[in-house]
């Protein structure tokens, strides 16, 4: 049962732009903090950054810090949606979403996968150089 949906990777020039949508499936993760990763071929899987269940804070990987951009619908829509501009060659990677459903704030913040609880299938990012 997939629980968390992402969608609009592709490939983009470097220097271009991309938004990717996060969307639940089949309930609702209004309340909880929300996460993005992304992982490259031969690569462990790697924290972009993370939003609070209301929005209120953030925290970026310092590699995207002031390219990316997490925000969050929790009205109808109740998507989380990561923005990227500038990207680079070394942004390509298949991007995931995340849920933590019980992780301690700090844990949560600073992105370890290890308290996210509910992951999407993710999307696939190519950055041509």
């Amino acid at each position: 049962q997939v629980l968390l949906v992402e969608s609009g990777g592709g490939l983009v020039q470097a220097g271009g732009s991309l938004r990717l949508s996060c969307a639940p499936s089949g309930r609702s993760f209004s309340s909880y903090a929300m996460g993005w990763f992304r992982q490259s071929p031969g690569k462990e899987r790697e924290f972009v950054g993370t939003i609070t269940w209301s929005g209120e804070y953030t925290n970026y990987a310092d590699s995207v810090k002031g390219r990316f951009t997490i925000v969050r619908d929790n009205s109808k829509k109740n998507t989380a949606y990561l923005q990227m501009s500038s990207l680079k060659s070394e942004d390509t990677a298949h991007y995931y979403c995340a849920v933590s459903l019980h992780g301690p704030m700090n844990s949560v913040l600073t992105g370890d996968p290890g308290v996210f609880d509910v992951w999407g299938q993710g999307t696939q990012v190519t950055v041509s150089s």
